[in-house]
């Protein structure tokens, strides 16, 4: 497996070994040692799937007293998939890295805690998957606005406004948001 660092480091895109022939494909989605040979000896504790339409846009989600750590990847479809830096303290907090996850390209993305999360869905649907370092608790679950000026993702929309939940339209502003230390 291929694994590359992005302009932020702890953010990491793997990109697995397809072996194919004419049946189809293998390929090895995750493995331990992959994160323990860089000093990250995490567990994952959840599973996460979710199917959405052209043109959704989900999150940016985090939780700031469970922090998750999420290796994503897309099984159908294709999203532009986003991590933002909430650490105060880092030296890239507020900057933001997006990838192109697709079940053809087999691209996964590290978010780290510490990062808040969201994707953007470019083809017909997308099923995304991943896996996370922490359970999900609705109380502690937070959204950062998708387009805060303060931040400037350069989301590659199909359309002049994205399809958001009840919950993400109401998202927060960097300034307004708790962060990590």
């Amino acid at each position: 497996m291929k694994i590359t660092e992005t302009a932020i480091p702890e953010v990491l895109l793997f990109e697995p070994t397809v072996h194919g022939d004419a049946r189809g494909y293998f390929m090895e989605t995750f493995r331990a040692a992959f994160f323990s040979e860089r000093g990250l000896d995490l567990e994952f504790l959840q599973d996460n799937q979710s199917r959405s339409a052209q043109g959704t846009l989900r999150g940016l989600h985090f939780q700031r007293e469970f922090p998750q750590g999420k290796l994503v990847r897309v099984i159908a479809g294709e999203v532009f998939d986003v991590a933002v830096d909430l650490r105060e303290s880092s030296a890239t907090f507020g900057q933001w890295i997006g990838e192109v996850l697709s079940a053809e390209n087999h691209r996964q993305l590290w978010v780290p805690p510490g990062f808040a999360h969201g994707f953007y869905v470019l083809s017909d649907s997308a099923d995304l998957c991943y896996k996370c370092t922490d359970y999900h608790h609705p109380e502690d679950d937070h959204s950062l606005l998708w387009n805060d000026p303060d931040i400037g993702i350069e989301w590659p929309l199909l359309f002049s406004e994205p399809l958001l939940s009840a919950k993400d339209a109401q998202a927060r502003r960097l300034a307004e948001i708790p962060l990590y230390p």
